[in-house]
């Protein structure tokens, strides 16, 4: 039997219909329990409520024993009910019913719960303003009134419906409609019985072209393995044991303590004899026990942010706030950085803010409209990444942003950021063309909103996770980037020195023979060194693209490349500044770094590579070992010339201070080794070459100074001591007060 449409009130009809149309915003109206609209009492007399149920895909149905029966030509289910029998009705019934297939099936309707979002939430959200917004936003089981499932909530404010859909409702967009928080954008919904690893996303209804379509999670915590798309409903039971680490970043005088960063692309790093990827956990154990041995203090991850391709580096991301499922699941994910730090490595994320790629299924044109993007793709999109750029104006934007930086932070324990390409966002006109963009409504060409944003995020950062440092790839030179807001700074912590790499690495791939022209190039880094806190990069940049592997770089044959490259790899750890070196480097990989295959491992087992290798492995204890080399990286005061005029002979020496400390470094940038070579000495006593770089464990020649110097009452170089050396080719010696 069908209950006649003339039957119902003009309310209730136009309400059916608009459902129908998957054009209504708020079906918690007139589904579930509703008293009877009072047109309709004359009709219905005595009955004065209506249960209904929206089922497009069955055949009949029920609430607790009593039938429901369709509107005529509708999936709408509806009994007319007494005030009795709406009180014998618990507050959450449970709707039976039996599919076309005749399969027969019990659920708890969503339609009988109150709105979960409270007006703070969506003030703060409105305001910008909600640090934790991913306990609100996006999918989260919970248990209310009793009853387990999962609570939705998606900001999507021009959308004229949304819709849970996923394998739980056959994907169909009518089945669980949500209701939208007045004039929020926040659409909302509760459904019993959902349960973790249930697959779900969000079809959307424009409310201009009521064109539909579906769209992930922005806020999902864990996706589907490529190339699906869906995302996944998730849960941690992790136990973290890394309370003695998290005391100790808390209390993390960054700016006077060893850094020494790892930079490592999961994918490549290692793989499986098969070719195929190591998971999380797997990574942990291979990736700690070497770190640990060559003696880095932190991991800096590329982007491990859900992303579609595995031909990429990460960049492209699609899912913020889910570790990608490549490796394993979020908890893999937290195994991985827990494990490195009761290990006492510190984990960095590179996390990338300023744009994002217009993969139909994700974050471009969210609710049909150009919601995290700006509209005018003369703000709105890369030129030469083809990606969309945030909306840095719009508070929901903003607020995705950092409460994104904050989650991975907070919630998965990251110990830092490296923030991808700042440039891009505080230059309206980068890398554009006149014509191509908009000045600021002062006329000019610097991004108010992105500065207003970069400033926030690293107010939020360093007020909420104490210890944790936000590093700019900035390549510019903006003033004050690591400099605190409140002087007018950008806020980050450090910014990569991307001067000094480009200095370097051009001066080190010049012929000896002509770097007595260019020597300015090694000299010039200090007219600037104290103006940042600098990160020393030499980064998975500088070898793709047809530019070679470091050792490629080098000039000479194969002895000299490899002297080469133990003096860059000794100069890059005694210069002032923290360090970051890409995987593969510290043992000479030849070939170019590829996304799409392990490192070149067997080359450790080769002479030249090893002994490269080991001179990576000893710098960086020296480092560690060494307050001289790190107390002072951002002070002046801490770094002296010996001498820096000495072009013709390419030499260079320079002393590192402490409080107690002073290490002398002596370069010598040419192929011909310099006997009694005079340098200065900053006091009197017998001094031990800690580090020579052409020692016969690194695979150089063993020429030296038999490891002891003593000095001489002889005034040189502006010093009041000094000594006769043996300087090798291509190298470096370290000298210690014993």
């Amino acid at each position: 039997m069908q209950i006649s449409w003339q039957t119902l009130g003009k309310l209730l009809q136009t309400n059916i219909r608009v459902l129908a149309e998957g054009r209504h915003h708020d079906p918690f109206h007139f589904l579930g329990c509703h008293p009877v609209d009072p047109a309709e009492k004359a009709e219905h007399k005595e009955n004065g409520w209506t249960l209904t149920a929206w089922l497009p895909t069955a055949e009949s149905a029920s609430v607790e024993g009593i039938e429901l029966q369709r509107i005529e030509g509708s999936d709408m289910f509806m009994a007319f009910i007494t005030d009795k029998q709406k009180e014998a009705l618990p507050k959450h019934f449970a709707v039976k019913w039996t599919e076309k297939d005749n399969s027969k099936h019990e659920a708890v309707s969503p339609y009988t719960f109150l709105p979960q979002l409270g007006e703070l939430d969506l003030h703060l959200f409105s305001e910008g303003q909600h640090w934790s917004l991913y306990d609100v936003l996006g999918a989260h089981p919970k248990v209310i009134d009793g009853i387990s499932g999962v609570q939705f909530a998606v900001w999507a404010p021009s959308a004229e419906r949304v819709s849970v859909v996923g394998d739980f409702n056959g994907w169909h967009g009518l089945r669980h409609p949500m209701r939208v928080n007045g004039g929020s954008g926040v659409w909302e919904l509760f459904i019993p019985g959902l349960q973790e690893g249930d697959i779900y996303k969000f079809e959307i209804r424009n409310h201009q072209t009521g064109h539909c379509f579906t769209k992930t999670d922005p806020y999902a915590v864990s996706m589907e393995h490529r190339p699906k798309t869906g995302c996944v409903i998730y849960e941690s039971k992790h136990q973290w044991n890394d309370q003695a680490w998290s005391k100790k970043l808390a209390e993390f005088d960054w700016q006077k303590s060893p850094i020494n960063i790892y930079e490592v692309h999961l994918g490549s790093w290692q793989r499986t004899d098969e070719g195929g990827f190591l998971n999380y956990r797997e990574i942990a154990h291979r990736l700690v026990e070497y770190v640990k041995w060559m003696g880095y203090t932190h991991i800096e991850l590329l982007p491990i942010s859900e992303h579609p391709l595995d031909e990429s580096w990460g960049y492209q991301t699609t899912g913020y706030f889910s570790p990608t499922s490549r490796f394993g699941s979020p908890d893999d994910f937290r195994y991985f950085v827990d494990y490195c730090h009761q290990n006492d490595i510190g984990v960095f994320l590179d996390w990338v803010p300023a744009h994002f790629p217009k993969d139909e299924f994700a974050l471009g044109r969210f609710d049909g409209s150009a919601l995290y993007e700006h509209e005018d793709p003369r703000k709105g999109e890369h030129q030469d990444w083809g990606t969309y750029i945030f909306n840095f104006g719009r508070n929901e934007v903003r607020n995705f942003l950092i409460s994104n930086a904050l989650y991975w932070l907070k919630e998965l324990h990251i110990d830092g950021l490296r923030v991808d390409a700042v440039a891009s966002m505080l230059y309206l006109d980068y890398s554009r063309e006149a014509g191509q963009w908009v000045a600021n409504e002062h006329g000019g060409r610097e991004n108010l909103e992105a500065i207003n944003f970069l400033r926030a995020l690293n107010e939020q950062v360093h007020s909420q996770c104490p210890g944790a440092v936000v590093m700019a790839e900035e390549s510019t030179s903006w003033p004050m980037v690591s400099r605190p807001t409140w002087m007018g700074g950008l806020g980050f912590s450090m910014k990569w020195n991307m001067g000094w790499m480009n200095d370097t690495l051009d001066y080190f791939e010049k012929a000896p023979i002509f770097r007595p022209y260019h020597h300015n190039q090694l000299t010039f880094s200090q007219v600037y060194a104290y103006t940042e806190n600098f990160v020393l990069p030499l980064s998975h940049d500088e070898v793709v693209h047809l530019k070679g592997s470091l050792i490629e770089k080098m000039p000479g044959d194969n002895w000299q490349k490899a002297a080469n490259l133990r003096l860059l790899l000794a100069y890059q750890a005694l210069h002032p500044g923290k360090k970051l070196l890409f995987m593969g480097c510290e043992f000479a990989q030849w070939g170019e770094w590829s996304e799409s295959r392990a490192l070149d491992w067997y080359l450790c087992d080769q002479p030249l590579n090893r002994g490269i290798q080991l001179l990576a492995k000893s710098v960086n204890e020296l480092y560690k070992s060494h307050p001289a080399l790190y107390e002072r990286d951002f002070e002046a005061h801490g770094f002296e010339w010996i001498d820096c005029h000495d072009y013709q002979q390419s030499v260079l020496s320079f002393i590192r201070h402490a409080e107690n400390q002073k290490l002398v470094c002596v370069f010598n940038f040419t192929p011909v080794p310099r006997e009694h070579y005079r340098i200065g000495l900053p006091q009197a006593g017998n001094y031990i070459e800690v580090l020579n770089s052409d020692s016969e464990i690194f695979g150089g020649a063993n020429i030296g100074n038999a490891g002891l110097v003593i000095s001489q009452e002889t005034p040189w170089m502006n010093q009041p001591y000094s000594a006769e050396l043996t300087l090798p080719p291509l190298s470096v010696v370290v000298l210690r007060l014993e």
